[in-house]
């Protein structure tokens, strides 16, 4: 039996999907949540499994307190799911720097802050997974959440140097790059007023939020499919480094990294050039 740990457990997002993929394998999960007000009744119906905590993950002190509640509670966490988090409209010119560094801090350096916090337990017992919920953004920029393509960018690079860092202590660590999935992550921005400070890009800003709230409800993608996919890469004998979601988000980061390559090796003279003569 594995304990899990999960950030972000909003009904109706990957949070709350991950907990229940788990508890059908019939492991325990924590889920933190800013609402558990919101988890009672889900909590109550699976008993001694589950463990509900008040979180803030951008609160160093709150997430130190709860990783350690967590492990007095089930005796340590064997797999932790970094999946709070969403992003905010806003021109890299334009948006107000007080909401890019809210973006960041939720997207980035809280998932730090929560691996840092679990990893010591995982190291003593030398075992362990981390999954980090990035997003296609951190392959291929989107044109009106540059500081959200940011810090999944740097979530991503991250991850990547923490696999190697960690694999001497039997922790695994994989990245998830959803496309657009059928979650209510963003099913408030009909709501949301765009704040930006130049006025130059609200035609483009604005085009963007329609497309947004036009999708909500009609994304492709399928949560329980989603984590379904995850947990069977977990599985593998020889696990993915990174698990792309969707076939839309698929084709769009194969697409991008294609272009990266194909960009790279039209300069390849040039790059070659600037070394000392051989």
């Amino acid at each position: 039996m594995k304990t899990w740990f999960v950030t972000g457990g909003t009904p109706g997002g990957f949070g709350l999907t991950f907990a229940e993929g788990a508890l059908r394998r019939g492991d325990r999960v924590v889920v933190s949540s800013r609402r558990p007000e919101e988890l009672s009744d889900w909590a109550a119906s699976h008993e001694d499994q589950v463990l509900v905590l008040k979180l803030d993950v951008t609160d160093e002190r709150q997430v130190r307190d709860g990783v350690a509640e967590a492990e007095a509670h089930f005796g340590g966490i064997d797999v932790l799911v970094n999946n709070a988090g969403r992003g905010w409209y806003g021109s890299v010119e334009g948006m107000p720097i007080e909401d890019a560094r809210r973006v960041i801090d939720l997207n980035f350096y809280a998932v730090l802050t929560v691996t840092r916090a679990v990893l010591p337990g995982m190291r003593a017992r030398g075992s362990g997974w981390i999954v980090n919920m990035s997003s296609v953004a951190g392959l291929t920029g989107i044109p009106g959440f540059g500081f959200y393509t940011a810090a999944k960018f740097a979530l991503e690079g991250m991850t990547e140097v923490l696999r190697h860092e960690v694999a001497e202590f039997g922790i695994k660590v994989l990245a998830v790059e959803p496309g657009a999935f059928r979650t209510r992550a963003y099913s408030s921005f009909e709501d949301e007023p765009v704040r930006e400070t130049v006025d130059a890009y609200l035609s483009q800003l604005d085009v963007v939020r329609q497309q947004m709230i036009d999708q909500d409800g009609k994304q492709p993608g399928d949560p329980a499919r989603g984590v379904e996919a995850i947990l069977r890469a977990m599985d593998q004998d020889q696990p993915p480094r990174r698990l792309v979601l969707g076939s839309l988000g698929f084709d769009t980061a194969t697409a991008a990294l294609e272009e990266t390559l194909s960009d790279l090796r039209a300069s390849e003279q040039l790059s070659r050039g600037a070394d000392f003569p051989s």
